[in-house]
């Protein structure tokens, strides 16, 4: 993605001297990190996108209330505890002594107008603070977080609500979030200055982002690093080259081909789990006639026979077998069955089945079939690219002729959130609050200015809308369990999405180098130590 405007180098001049001081303690015994992914951060304002790795990258920099721990479980970050005022009123003590990366110590003040800021238009984090109905200053340590209802997840939620500081976003004009959706761009999407252990040292967009040590975090850190280098690399060749030759000490995302020849090296070992993470197709069900077909005058795709009719087209265990060399789980929903509150059923609700695929087109008025543009990805998921084109093959052979729009995650990203769209690829893992309900409210819940942020294809169904505020009040585990199954069960029959599978987390690292890997694929640099 090209940017208009130039890299910042030494992006935070009132760092310098807390800078000097982390690197110069350290001496000759300063540690350097460098490690890689497939793509760059899309921005360093942690309100501007809902990118799942841009939320993590900048979870190194910017804190929460609270936060994840490598188990993917709640605990304390600057809120060191909190207490239920009522059913919807949570009070949060704010820890002391906290100060920014620019020297500004943290008060409720900057909680309240991080709260304004998430609220405003550019803003796409707002989209999972829905629940939350206002953030009040109580004394200068104290703020007071009132929900619409009564809501259990309330402080997974709040791990979308990253704590900006009210006196530097004012000074550098960055009182609103940076709009990536209209281009417009402000201070804060070049440059960062949080609270977290990490801090910006220099920004060069796609090309290398340099992070510091914080020498005045409030944690007690359990890494040893003083400095960490990232550079994407888009290239799965060159990611595992680029590894294996001495260049990296680390890569989040190893091409599953590269797995035995990294682990035979000697000097780099592989760290594989599953991922949270469900990868599946979206269709627009809304527009009257898709943005690219060759049907013109209504939308093939609100009638439930063609979407059955793609879903028994695309064959997953083949997906798996060929393309995915054995390592995925095929999936019968959007939730991954590990995720908290899912369903344990799993089961695909239709077989895969060209003939019944043709039938159901046939029936459906599409005899010959019907082209269509399919949007994806070519550096966001595991495979992705790939996995595209197999079904673009599979899909062809019952009739319905794709034509590609494959382009790197940052262009497809701003599609997503610009619903220019017609049968796309997506994939969520029901994160920042690895919940079931997370995922649910943003894929599939009606798309408003403040829900379904990741409902592109803007399915809708007034009963499935219903389900969910239950689900956020439900305070009993069993019936919540329940409702959830319930939303499930509407969207599965809706056929809303076509799931795929979940994929896998593969890491790689340098023989010495503890990661510490967690289900939601997170880098924790807090976490790293490197020999």
């Amino acid at each position: 993605m090209k940017h208009p405007m130039k890299a910042v180098t030494g992006a935070m001049t009132t760092l310098g001297l807390a800078l000097s001081l982390s690197l110069g303690s350290a001496g000759i015994h300063a540690k350097t990190f460098t490690w890689t992914a497939s793509a760059d951060a899309l921005s360093m304002d942690p309100y501007s996108t809902n990118n799942s790795f841009t939320n993590s990258f900048m979870n190194n920099i910017y804190e929460g209330l609270v936060r994840f721990n490598e188990k993917v479980e709640i605990e304390p970050a600057l809120a060191e505890s909190w207490t239920s005022v009522s059913p919807t009123v949570w009070r949060f003590k704010l820890r002391r002594n906290v100060k920014f990366h620019g020297g500004e110590a943290l008060t409720a003040d900057d909680v309240v107008f991080s709260w304004q800021r998430i609220q405003t238009p550019g803003s796409i984090a707002k989209l999972n603070m829905a629940d939350v109905k206002d953030v009040r200053k109580v004394d200068a340590l104290t703020v007071d977080i009132e929900t619409k209802a009564p809501f259990p997840l309330l402080l997974n939620e709040l791990l979308n609500l990253t704590i900006m500081s009210k006196t530097w976003s004012e000074a550098n004009k960055s009182q609103e979030a940076s709009d990536l959706k209209e281009k417009k761009e402000n201070f804060a999407n070049r440059n960062a200055n949080g609270t977290g252990p990490f801090m910006l040292k220099s920004r060069e967009v796609d090309v290398k982002t340099v992070l510091v040590a914080n020498p005045g975090w409030w944690d007690k850190p359990k890494h040893n690093l003083t400095e960490v280098m990232f550079t994407p690399i888009q290239s799965d060749a060159t990611r595992t080259s680029s590894l294996l030759s001495g260049a990296l000490d680390a890569t989040v995302n190893l091409p599953l081909q590269d797995v035995q020849r990294v682990n035979s090296s000697g000097t780099f070992t592989v760290v594989q789990g599953p991922e949270l993470r469900t990868i599946f197709f979206g269709m627009d069900q809304f527009r009257d006639e898709l943005l690219y077909s060759d049907v013109k005058g209504k939308n093939p795709f609100k009638d439930i026979r063609v979407r059955k009719a793609l879903y028994q087209a695309i064959d997953v265990e083949a997906i798996k077998r060929s393309v995915m060399r054995g390592v995925s789980w095929p999936a019968g929903m959007v939730l991954s069955p590990q995720l908290n509150g899912a369903p344990k059923n799993n089961a695909r609700i239709l077989p895969f089945n060209p003939d019944a695929s043709k039938k159901l087109l046939a029936e459906a008025g599409y005899p010959d079939g019907f082209t269509v543009g399919m949007q994806c990805p070519n550096n966001r998921y595991v495979y992705d690219e790939q996995i595209c084109l197999a079904v673009i093959s599979m899909l062809g052979r019952v009739g319905v002729k794709i034509t590609p729009q494959i382009e790197p995650v940052a262009k497809w990203n701003v599609r997503l959130n610009a619903m220019d769209v017609s049968l796309y690829m997506v994939g969520h893992a029901g994160l920042p609050m690895a919940d079931s309900y997370a995922l649910l409210f943003d894929v599939a819940h009606t798309r408003t200015a403040n829900a379904g942020g990741l409902n592109a294809g803007r399915y809708s169904n007034p009963a499935f809308d219903a389900v969910l505020p239950k689900i956020a009040a439900e305070l009993d585990t069993a019936k919540r369990n329940a409702l959830m199954a319930e939303a499930e069960g509407i969207m599965r029959n809706d056929v809303a999405y076509i799931p795929l599978h979940q994929q896998p987390i593969t890491w790689a690292s340098r023989k010495g180098v503890e990661l510490k890997q967690a289900p939601d694929n997170q880098l924790r640099l807090w976490l790293v130590t490197a020999p």
